[in-house]
């Protein structure tokens, strides 16, 4: 009797862990498309409603704007309620926003896209520590699993943003509200996994240890790491954004440009994998750094000059090993440049609040270069530059030393 119960009893946690597995899959899937669908679509939209470059580029901009803004206070949130109910208030936000930016007027178009980025700055901050409170013990595991998920759905919510608004004539706006099925369907899950908690509270007790902040602020190498992943994440939302009108002022079609973002932001996955097993087992990840610069500013060249469809594939193939292989060093340097759990969670809270803070100025000021010289010539320099920068503090980033030492 005694062993049926026990065999009971593990087929429960097996059949749980299941869910909470296909849980955190399905909030990764929303975590990228809600903005990276926006891309392709955004000389249709600028067209439809009649706004300038720069305006357009604050389609990407106002998430991550949300991002630096809201990422410090999500574990604040998380302690006052669980989770799992900050997971549900992030995916509602996500689904309003996703929905309210699908109308054609100017004012719901910012304001929804707005709260697309606080709905996925809640479920992106909360991850990681749910990760780690459900696998303690497979938490690395987990993490690869769910950042490649993000990783391909950011390429695919760009891939299929023109094929859903011209291929099967459903408009920009109904183009981006498909995006809201996959959070209805997160939802489901999470409010299972919200009531599970709820019915399990008596035996299951979450401690949230308050410390007090030891100054990550003033600290020169936490400077250093916040920076290189912002000037990173510079790049990778200027090209998410852009890409595909400086592929349209080649000669590429529409259909074209769309699809090789997408490529762009899923071919580096394979590359990405590696690199933190790479830095792992070297002393100092200068070395990344250095290698993954020299290819961002040959792919940049080569984006500038191309003049034919290979040098342009190569391109764009370079670019996104850079953009996903620079993504994955900037998360692993939050864990190598930090001695103890306190001090990761003191620098990835500085770190994205900084990184996305930069971010999302990036792709406003490239438009604006645009607007300006009307060729993506001065832009793309622009670019060469911000990879430098990056290049400087990311090989000061990945010196052997800790912050706080």
């Amino acid at each position: 009797m005694s062993q049926e119960h026990l065999s009971f009893e593990q087929e429960q946690k097996r059949t749980y862990l299941i869910i909470v597995i296909v849980g955190i899959v399905l909030a990764s899937i929303n975590l990228r498309p809600g903005m990276t669908s926006v891309g392709p679509l955004m000389g249709i939209i600028r067209d439809d409603i009649g706004i300038s470059n720069w305006s357009v580029g604050l389609l990407t901009s106002l998430p991550l704007l949300a991002f630096a803004i809201v990422s410090p206070f999500v574990p604040t949130l998380s302690r006052k309620f669980t989770n799992e109910l900050t997971m549900i208030i992030g995916l509602i936000v996500i689904f309003i926003g996703i929905s309210m930016r699908s109308v054609s007027m100017i004012a719901l178009l910012f304001i929804g896209t707005a709260f697309v980025g606080l709905g996925i700055a809640i479920c992106n901050v909360l991850l990681p520590s749910y990760v780690k409170q459900e696998f303690p013990l497979k938490a690395a595991l987990m993490t690869s699993i769910y950042s490649t998920v993000m990783a391909i759905f950011a390429g695919i919510g760009s891939g299929l943003s023109v094929p859903l608004a011209i291929g099967l004539d459903l408009g920009w706006q109904l183009s981006l509200v498909a995006w809201t099925i996959p959070v209805l369907l997160a939802l489901i899950i999470w409010l299972y996994l919200f009531k599970r908690k709820e019915a399990n509270k008596s035996s299951e007790q979450s401690t949230h240890p308050s410390t007090e902040s030891k100054g990550v602020w003033k600290d020169k190498l936490a400077w250093d790491v916040a920076l290189f992943m912002g000037l990173q994440s510079v790049l990778f939302y200027v090209i998410a954004s852009w890409l595909p009108e400086i592929l349209l002022s080649h000669g590429l079609s529409r259909h074209a440009a769309g699809w090789l973002l997408s490529y762009t932001l899923t071919i580096g996955l394979p590359v990405s994998f590696f690199v933190p097993v790479i830095a792992n087992r070297l002393k100092n990840q200068k070395i990344i750094v250095f290698l993954l610069g020299l290819v961002a500013l040959l792919a940049i060249s080569g984006l500038i000059y191309g003049q034919s469809f290979l040098i342009l594939l190569l391109s764009v193939t370079c670019m996104g090993i850079v953009l996903n292989s620079n993504f994955s060093l900037a998360l692993t340097l939050l864990a190598f440049r930090a001695k103890n759990a306190q001090d990761a969670g003191e620098l990835s809270a500085m770190a994205q609040s900084i990184g996305y803070f930069l971010a999302a100025i990036g792709p406003v000021f490239i438009g604006f270069l645009f607007d300006v010289f009307h060729t993506w010539t001065v832009p793309l320099y622009a670019l060469i530059i911000i990879t430098c920068l990056a290049v400087f503090f990311g090989l000061r980033a990945g010196e052997d030393k800790y912050i706080f030492h």
